[in-house]
């Protein structure tokens, strides 16, 4: 963040995409390796981001934090113990961050996309129906409009991405 600091001279946004996805195992079968991996992956490194940030955003009188989680953080999902659980965790983080920094203007929000359509995804399901998945530009757009003065009275949302839900 001080670097980011030192060469424009303020911090006004900060769009936190770090996460991993781990699943297949019950709560029982989960070891303490995919745990703390799922932990940190997805919520500790959010927690040090935001502590470095927030000083910087307050500054700006208008700081944006715009976080990724999953459409998951609001419904457990069986084999998805660890994840769901540290998703759902970024979301509550994200949101006490809002209310904690509302007075500077800060707005903090998370992002519930479903599953993206990634390669990578494509890859690992390729039975799956690709055309219920998200598109990564329309996740993009909804990350620049919230970061944007016109979304300066939305904060302290969870906001879920899901077409194949309507």
């Amino acid at each position: 963040m001080e670097s980011v600091v030192s060469r424009f001279g303020r911090l006004d946004a900060l769009v936190h995409l770090l996460g991993g996805f781990a699943g297949g195992q019950t709560v029982a079968e989960t070891d303490d390796v995919t745990w703390e991996q799922m932990c940190d992956l997805n919520l500790t490194s959010a927690f040090y981001v935001l502590r470095a940030a927030i000083p910087h955003l307050r500054k700006s009188g208008r700081g944006r934090i715009i976080a990724i989680g999953s459409l998951t953080a609001g419904e457990p999902h069986a084999g998805l113990g660890a994840y769901v659980t540290f998703k759902a965790a970024l979301a509550t983080l994200v949101r006490t961050v809002a209310l904690e920094n509302k007075d500077a203007g800060l707005t903090a929000n998370v992002v519930l996309p479903g599953t993206m359509d990634t390669p990578t995804n494509r890859k690992s399901m390729p039975g799956a129906d690709f055309s219920k998945w998200v598109r990564p530009v329309d996740v993009a757009d909804l990350l620049l409009w919230l970061a944007d003065d016109r979304a300066a009275h939305i904060t302290g949302t969870a906001i879920p991405v899901d077409g194949s839900q309507v």
